[in-house]
């Protein structure tokens, strides 16, 4: 017998905290703290923090930003959470196979401080004239994807550069998602803001599914985190500034959306992972 669905909550309150991260690690726990003394007082159920919340430097994450799942950051998040009831999912970086290169990864936590997974970054930033592999390795693309259920919907996870790759998204609502979570650090440049906008608002036509897009603020990135509604519409946008802010996912409306628009029925192609070599098998 199938487990039946758990109740949709009339919303899922999310507090997206656009931060300021550096190198200084001790000073981004402290932010972090503070972003979820916010999102408690602002009795949300799910706190989103950036891609590299941990440590930054806009020239380049690499292994000296790395600290393990039971190093300083992800143990504040597990005590955070537990303390306050608000789970969270936050990017951070990982030690790597011991070849001077590291992992660029988001960890998911539920609202008793659990460890529920983490996602490792697929799509490295080799683009736009960065090469985030020199410094970091590729998640496994066949891996789980990281879903964290809060009040009966589904967040799942991607990161900053994955947003340009629609076949991944589409893996995360074959999993189930309903909510698509996007930290990133975006790196400015020409049209980069632009489009950073028009991608978030994509995924969530196209998926009718609400997208939760929370970046890095600060130097060499654009900030401008929003949330997306399953229709396209923006329903919270932040500018470059530091800024926390929280909203509510209507788990009511996504689910109206889907049933006026049930494109995801509708289609005629399946999405699967490339082989670890990441080369597409030829024709024939």
């Amino acid at each position: 017998m199938s487990r039946p669905e758990p109740p949709v909550r009339p919303a899922v309150r999310v507090t997206l905290a656009q931060l300021a991260v550096t190198d200084d690690r001790p000073a981004n726990r402290e932010a972090a703290q503070d972003a979820f003394a916010t999102a408690a007082q602002a009795r949300a159920d799910v706190l989103v923090l950036p891609e590299y919340a941990s440590s930054f430097d806009p020239r380049g994450v690499g292994e000296r930003h790395a600290e393990p799942l039971d190093g300083p950051f992800v143990r504040m998040l597990r005590a955070q959470a537990a303390r306050t009831g608000v789970a969270v999912l936050a990017g951070t970086t990982l030690p790597g196979p011991g070849d001077g290169r590291a992992v660029n990864a988001v960890v998911g936590v539920d609202g008793a401080g659990e460890l529920v997974g983490v996602y490792r970054k697929v799509h490295l930033y080799d683009a736009f004239g960065h090469r985030e592999s020199d410094r970091l390795v590729p998640g496994p693309p066949d891996a789980p994807p990281l879903v964290l259920e809060v009040g009966g919907l589904r967040f799942a996870v991607m990161t900053c550069y994955d947003l340009r790759f629609p076949e991944q998204a589409r893996r995360l609502v074959d999993a189930g998602a309903q909510v698509l979570v996007v930290p990133a650090a975006w790196a400015d440049g020409e049209l980069k803001a632009l489009h950073w906008r028009a991608l978030a608002v994509a995924r969530a036509i196209e998926n009718t599914c609400a997208v939760v897009a929370v970046g890095q603020a600060g130097r060499g990135v654009v900030g401008r985190s929003l949330v997306v509604a399953p229709d396209g519409v923006v329903g919270l946008e932040l500018d470059e500034r530091p800024a926390v802010r929280t909203v509510d996912v209507d788990g009511a409306a996504l689910a109206a959306v889907r049933s006026r628009n049930p494109s995801l029925a509708n289609r005629r192609y399946t999405v699967v992972p490339t082989p670890p070599s990441g080369v597409l098998p030829g024709p024939g």
